[in-house]
């Protein structure tokens, strides 16, 4: 039994010792960063500031994979599947992350819990409600009032089906009593180009996405979502001062597949930090409407697991279901 023990006792350091060393020198190669939404979206121009100088700390390219599909599903079920050596890292997004585990159930190929490991939280912005110039609205009260008109015939178009956007747009539904058609498009970018050309009336999406065309006059934004009004809009009200009781953000994290060692999800954490900390990043963010944050792995992962509750409830009051 001694000699038992002490075998074991060895094997356990030798394991130990082994994870030091997978992580000693990590990383000796480039990394994956999974952005699990389609290309011109809220989500990509923040993985690509944030990998840039990820890239300069760690000394190895860090470099973004965006692979959308099914309301970021795709992309995060193909990061849940990778090795868990550090070298493919997601950027989590509130659709699959916590939406998606109610409206798909069963159905979703991965856990946001159980098959990832938390690094930290990035940023958390608001959802903005914008519209074609042609929509002859210039409040949400007035688009309201439009939609009630008898014979309209308006539509909205998402980032697709299960994402916050179409989740705040069921909301608006609900709270205010009327009916628009939902198009899903896979990703803000073909949602934005089809709310461009006026193929949809209304687009719900995260800041980054539209504030480049609302300033060019190219569209008009009438209501974010929040409890305060966002500083890149700041003459634009939000859902709750125009009367209705919508307060849905999106936000976006850094994860890794589940079994990871700690050693790389450190080093992981401190990169991310660095990034998030310096004025060049700091400063992009706050111009896109993301304003960064940080979190420990522990904190992130208590968030998870209440914003999964939370918006199970709010996909229950929505109504919402998977086109």
């Amino acid at each position: 039994m001694f000699r038992h023990l002490i075998l074991v006792g060895a094997t356990a350091l030798g394991a130990m010792g082994a994870m030091v060393a997978i992580g000693a020198d990590y990383p000796t190669k480039s990394i994956r960063f999974i952005n699990p939404t389609a290309p011109g979206g809220t989500a990509e121009p923040i993985a690509r500031v944030i990998a840039l100088k990820m890239s300069e700390h760690l000394g190895q390219t860090v470099v973004v994979d965006s692979r959308g599909g099914a309301g970021g599903t795709v992309g995060t079920a193909t990061a849940a599947n990778a090795a868990p050596d550090g070298y493919t890292i997601l950027l989590g997004v509130v659709s699959p992350m916590a939406i998606n585990v109610t409206l798909y159930g069963s159905k979703l190929p991965y856990h946001p819990l159980k098959h990832f490991a938390p690094v930290s939280i990035i940023t958390k912005v608001p959802q903005v409600l914008s519209v074609h110039p042609s929509v002859q609205s210039s409040s949400i009260r007035q688009l309201v009032e439009l939609a009630k008109s008898p014979g309209s015939k308006l539509n909205y178009g998402s980032a697709g089906s299960g994402t916050t956007g179409h989740l705040v747009a069921e909301l608006l539904k609900k709270r205010a009593g009327i009916a628009i058609t939902h198009i899903p498009f896979k990703g803000s970018g073909p949602a934005l180009s089809a709310l461009l050309s006026a193929d949809v009336g209304i687009m719900f999406s995260g800041p980054p996405a539209v504030l480049g065309m609302a300033q060019a006059g190219r569209l008009r934004v009438l209501a974010t979502s929040g409890t305060n009004r966002t500083p890149v809009l700041p003459e634009v009200p939000t859902f709750i001062e125009s009367g209705l009781n919508i307060d849905v953000t999106s936000w976006y994290c850094l994860v890794v597949p589940a079994g990871t060692p700690h050693v790389i999800v450190s080093r992981l954490h401190a990169a991310l930090l660095v990034a998030l900390k310096s004025p060049q990043v700091a400063d992009t963010l706050l111009k896109m409407g993301a304003p960064p944050e940080w979190s420990t792995p522990g904190e992130l992962r208590e968030f998870l697991a209440l914003e999964i509750k939370k918006f199970a409830e709010v996909v229950e009051i929505a109504g919402a279901k998977i086109d």
